[in-house]
């Protein structure tokens, strides 16, 4: 029945003009499915045909054509645009406006997924709480599909999927933008400033992560953060049931903190000691979890994992010790409230490396919380500059205090911490930006932050 759903949907785009904007992770597998069933499909990306390299050459081959460079969204001709997540919506809209159908690959998923969705999106948190919402569901025996911004497009995956199954899926803004379906259980972690070299408002980024919620039904879910004073606002649009929770306040509905344990609609059902991953953040993370399968898995599975689960990769992730000093990898950090929650994992001071794309958004919060935590901060990459001129911006701070080294690249910021730090140091790569001035995406950051810490000698 899975089978038949996707194929009546391509078939149904059969003898109809198909734009494809942006071939990246998400819509490559997607171009395939489309030329595989003989429809017509226009790939438009911005980089030219060397670039793009083995995609170019095996979507070719399939009867793809191509508008590439600079201008590749003017004068795009399609009855269906499929945007990538990471193009505003606001640049195809004189297609719509002429009739052109503007919609996404995660949009179609939605339309046709036979099995209930959980979504989670956010600021900070979303893949480790999407992840804790997968182990959950596999310790209680269901068949879960993990996709989304975690890492894989799932729409190609819809014949293996039964009614029974569960999908669970991180959502970004840029996913959500203008999406018209949601999901069972919609997820909204925190919101704070992010992403402001895509979105034109803070405003515009909030209406963005709304819509993981806004066509929900009467019988939908929906898990918000209470002790943040925008998702709390969100409650008061929520077309079906609302759960909070929150590490400040005691909820009668929803998951919360008190003496130590993590309450569910007031009665105790895991202490938070038990949780194997360190830092306050996850705490929040495993409550938000607790809330989104509520009714779904049993308090053992909770448990189990909660003792169990050593983390993701990237998000604190320790990599070794050399000479009393240890190494962790917190990539995912491409935020500042993302670092802060970093640093407060720990019970001392660390070194901390940072800097990354400029994504527009202050850094005064995070130099406040450097000034308390930090006992050097190295930089590199393009807010380099910035960073380090917002913290010797803070009130008292010295060079003998809190020294900090702007570095010409990646490599050099990391052999510098490592001769900084002395025996019972740590230093975290936590770099509260986005990779993309140097890397494609933050697990490649990460990955060459692992390589360069084991080679040091």
């Amino acid at each position: 029945m899975s089978s038949e759903r996707l194929s009546e949907y391509v078939n149904s785009l059969k003898g109809k003009k198909i734009a494809i904007v942006g071939i990246g992770v998400s819509n490559r597998p997607l171009a395939k499915l489309l030329l595989e069933a003989g429809n017509d499909v226009t790939i438009c990306d911005k980089s030219d045909k060397e670039k793009l390299g083995d995609t170019y050459t095996e979507l070719s081959s399939m009867g793809a054509r191509f508008s590439l460079g600079d201008d590749y969204l003017e004068n795009i001709s399609a009855d269906i645009i499929f945007r990538t997540p990471g193009l505003h919506p606001k640049f195809l809209q004189k297609y719509a406006d002429k009739g052109a159908i503007l919609t996404s690959e995660m949009e179609v998923f939605f339309s046709l997924c036979p099995c209930k969705t959980i979504a989670i999106t956010g600021s900070d948190g979303k893949t480790t709480t999407s992840t804790l919402i997968s182990e959950f569901l596999k310790e209680e025996g269901y068949t879960v599909h993990l996709g989304g911004n975690i890492g894989r497009p799932l729409l190609c995956d819809i014949p293996d999927f039964t009614e029974k199954d569960i999908a669970v899926l991180e959502l970004s803004s840029f996913q959500l933008h203008g999406m018209k379906c949601s999901p069972d259980v919609a997820v909204v972690t925190n919101i704070a400033p992010n992403h402001l070299d895509v979105h034109p408002t803070f405003e515009d980024y909030c209406y963005a992560k709304e819509s993981i919620f806004s066509n929900q039904k009467a019988e939908s879910l929906l898990v918000l953060n209470f002790d943040n004073d925008i998702t709390r606002e969100f409650a008061g649009k929520a077309a079906g049931e609302v759960l909070f929770f929150s590490s400040k306040s005691e909820i009668s509905s929803g998951a919360c903190l008190k003496d130590g344990n993590i309450l569910l609609n007031g009665k105790v059902l895991l202490n938070a000691g038990d949780i194997k991953i360190p830092g306050a953040h996850n705490v929040e993370n495993y409550m938000t979890a607790i809330c989104a399968t509520r009714g779904l898995v049993s308090e053992k599975s909770i448990i189990k994992v909660a003792r169990e689960f050593g983390g993701v990769e990237h998000r604190i992730e320790f990599i070794r010790e050399l000479r009393g000093v240890k190494y962790y990898n917190d990539s995912i950090a491409s935020s500042p409230t993302r670092t802060i929650a970093g640093l407060r994992s720990f019970d001392r001071k660390v070194i901390l490396i940072a800097g990354g794309h400029d994504k527009l958004i202050p850094f005064k919060p995070l130099a406040t919380e450097v000034m308390k935590r930090v006992t050097a901060l190295l930089v590199s990459g393009e807010t380099a500059e910035k960073i380090a001129a917002a913290v010797k911006a803070e009130p008292g701070w010295s060079e003998e205090l809190l020294p900090v080294t702007v570095c010409p690249d990646f490599e050099a910021v990391t052999k510098a911490a490592s001769a900084y730090a002395k025996e019972g140091d740590i230093v975290i790569l936590s770099p509260a930006c986005s990779s993309f001035d140097c890397f494609p995406n933050f697990a490649v950051r990460g990955r060459t932050f692992k390589k360069l810490v084991n080679e040091l000698s």
